[in-house]
């Protein structure tokens, strides 16, 4: 295979990952895993396999349509994985593979130190906001 672009190593034709280049097809994986709805669903599913409308309401706000859209992408990530049974209505079910399950422990340390530090967060939010309140 040919690569071509900021992530092309044209001596050794490699894929060379570089988040900080604009054209970096890592960027756009980086979204997708660090986006609002894609850390959460990774997250949720690192619990265990989630039909949809299951996920759903475990990712409390996010819709139908950002949802579809979030798995689409993870899956053609190799995040996620999608079986469906051909049954009527058909059952689908959605799963963490194994490069899943790797990210998702990453996300989910994160997770629990953004929680837990939670108090220091609205501490200082409201230190700003006093600091920067008209007087």
């Amino acid at each position: 295979m040919k690569l071509d672009g900021p992530c092309a190593d044209a001596a050794h034709d490699q894929l060379v990952a570089d988040v900080f280049a604009r054209a970096c097809a890592s960027r756009g994986v980086l979204e997708h895993v660090t986006g609002r709805w894609g850390t959460l669903a990774l997250a949720a599913l690192a619990e265990g396999p989630f039909r949809f409308n299951a996920l759903r309401r475990k990712v409390d706000g996010v819709s139908e349509k950002m949802l579809a859209q979030t798995l689409q992408a993870l899956e053609r990530d190799g995040f996620v994985h999608r079986e469906a049974e051909p049954t009527i209505p058909p059952r689908v079910e959605y799963s963490l593979t194994p490069l899943g399950a790797e990210v998702a422990a990453r996300l989910r340390d994160l997770i629990e130190f953004v929680e837990g530090r939670l108090p220091d967060v609205v501490a200082a939010r409201h230190a700003y906001d006093e600091a920067k309140a008209p007087r």
